[in-house]
């Protein structure tokens, strides 16, 4: 995402030689010592992310090494690159479009129920995928006087892209216009990097400059969601304001502090006027749901999510505040119960698991199943409440059937089967199931097996592809605490598991805070993790609070 900030500020003519050089030394900054970039910190070396570094570097006049040269050779280069990366070197001159795996425009026009529409991808890959099919059809080029032969570029002269047909140009309308609709407040599509990008890329193809009011907030609020540190400067992929709140609120109410606390007061009338009251995307498949519920990042109304309107919930709950708006999110969230049973994060019933055979679906998840740790926390909200038994009946037995066979629970939006397992006692607990449930008890003995001599917990994210990562990895404050709530959950907050896993977390604590370098949050298992800079201390005193209020019962 630095590499592509630069590609699209080239693009637009906004290219500058401070924004060069801070661009290529975050770029140097991440290098490895063998020349390569990774997806995330000690991961493998990927080919896409080191051929786009290696083009930023070399777009700001910087040598990007012969060590990094000799493994993008080694891998295939530029052809064997995902599309995305394709498409960015297009852009540059650098790539054919022609040779882009074409990415029919056309699916704008078909309405939701067709047997292929925008509304069968998830929320984050239809947002991207409508702006870059506009930009595949369009063919936009500014070409970079920059010489990529050397690991694979087909440079090609600029030339126009062939007329439209009546179909493509009123498929470009519509694709403008949805594009259009979907700008937040901020100026984001969805406060994520990849639709916003594309969307900006798209505007600026079909001629608009910054006289059109959408093209100039989305760059103005770009702004916002970019780290200048005086002499390197990256982009946010996201932010996570809502669920870090929410996430807060309800570790200081388990750690003993009072709803009646200035800092929890203050959070709960945050939290109450970011509440959604608008339907958005997910109305498609829901048209008679009423709106309601929480949204991840400050400005993304057209996409709430079950997993921060659970955590909200919860949060408000706990606080005795907003009792009107925490109803209108738990019958939001019960409604966005996938026929399954489960929920998925944005969508209802969003498995069109066909969709990852087409082709220009070469990079990471587009679809938004259901997940153990969204039903969990749904599960772990609607429990208490009344009214909601046969949704989470439903629920109970969809998370009982996604237990693995080793006694783990998979986990989506963390890392990962230590995240899933986490999230899934409490929700058990919580729907009624004792301590000696045979699901609980298969899951204290997983998690007996993989606790770190030092008494923590830690999971690689190589776990998302190799089972014999499954809860292996160095102990993360973080993923202990996960453990530890599930400990708590299956009534073994007096065990010895427990105990050394809370000494762990006490004897690695500085100063109040705990040092996490680890990426412990997902994206997309394998091709977008994240580290939440707050995990490290919400987990932890959620999970020490718990037991405490366990061991003084």
């Amino acid at each position: 995402m630095t590499a592509q900030h630069l590609f699209w500020h080239h693009v637009l003519g906004l290219r500058t030689p401070e924004l060069d050089r801070k661009i290529a030394n975050e770029l140097l900054a991440r290098q490895r010592d063998d020349g390569t970039w990774a997806i995330w910190f000690e991961g493998p070396p990927d080919l896409s992310t080191s051929v786009e570094a290696y083009a930023a570097l070399k777009l700001a006049g910087v040598e990007p090494g012969a060590k990094a040269r000799a493994y993008i050779r080694s891998e295939g280069g530029i052809p064997r690159t995902r599309i995305f990366t394709k498409c960015f070197l297009a852009l540059l001159g650098q790539w054919p479009w022609q040779r882009v795996t074409p990415i029919p425009v056309e699916l704008a026009l078909m309405p939701p129920s067709a047997p292929l529409s925008i509304y069968n991808f998830s929320c984050w890959a239809r947002g991207t995928f409508v702006p870059l099919a506009a930009c595949r059809a369009l063919r936009p080029v500014r070409s970079a006087d920059i010489d990529l032969r050397e690991i694979g570029s087909r440079p090609h002269a600029t030339k126009a892209s062939p007329p439209p047909s009546r179909l493509r140009r009123a498929a470009l309308r519509e694709a403008e216009r949805w594009v259009r609709a979907h700008q937040e407040a901020d100026g984001s599509w969805g406060g994520i990097q990849p639709p916003w990008v594309w969307s900006i890329l798209m505007l600026a193809a079909l001629g608009h400059g910054f006289e059109d009011e959408t093209l100039r907030r989305a760059v103005e609020g770009w702004e916002g969601f970019t780290i200048d540190e005086g002499d390197r400067l990256r982009p946010e992929a996201c932010q996570s304001p809502v669920w870090d709140t929410g996430l807060a609120v309800l570790a200081l109410r388990d750690s003993g502090l009072g709803p009646e606390h200035p800092a929890l007061v203050r959070a709960a009338d945050w939290l109450l006027n970011e509440e959604v009251t608008v339907a958005g995307d997910w109305a498609v498949r829901r048209p008679d749901l009423a709106p309601g519920g929480w949204a991840f990042e400050f400005e993304n109304d057209l996409y709430p999510d079950v997993d921060d309107t659970a955590v909200v919930a919860l949060a408000l709950r706990r606080c005795h505040r907003g009792p009107d708006a925490v109803d209108r999110g738990l019958a939001w969230t019960a409604g966005m119960q996938s026929r399954s049973g489960g929920w998925g994060a944005f969508d209802v019933d969003n498995e069109a698991f066909w969709l990852y055979k087409l082709p220009f679906c070469d990079f990471g998840k587009v679809t938004d199943e259901p997940s153990a740790d969204v039903t969990a926390h749904a599960l772990e909200a609607l429990a208490p409440e009344q009214g909601y038994d046969d949704e989470v009946r439903r629920g109970l037995e969809w998370l009982l059937a996604e237990q693995e066979d080793d006694g783990s629970w998979f986990g989506r939006w963390g890392v990962n089967h230590v995240y899933g397992t986490g999230a899934a006692l409490p929700a058990l607990e919580a729907g009624g199931l004792p301590g000696d449930h045979p699901a609980m008890r298969r899951a204290v003995a997983w998690l007996d097996t993989v606790q770190n001599d030092d008494g923590g917990f830690g999971e690689d994210i190589r776990s998302y592809a190799d089972r014999a990562w499954r809860g292996r990895g160095p102990s993360t404050a973080s993923q202990t605490a996960w453990a530890l709530l599930a400990y708590v959950a299956a009534g073994e907050a007096d065990g010895p598991a427990a105990h050394r896993a809370a000494e762990s977390l006490c004897s690695t604590q500085r100063n109040g805070d705990w040092e996490e370098t680890q990426f412990t949050g997902t994206g997309f298992p394998l091709d977008f993790m994240i580290r939440y800079h707050l995990y490290r201390l919400h987990f932890p005193l959620l999970a020490l609070g718990r037991l405490r209020e366990r061991l003084s019962r």
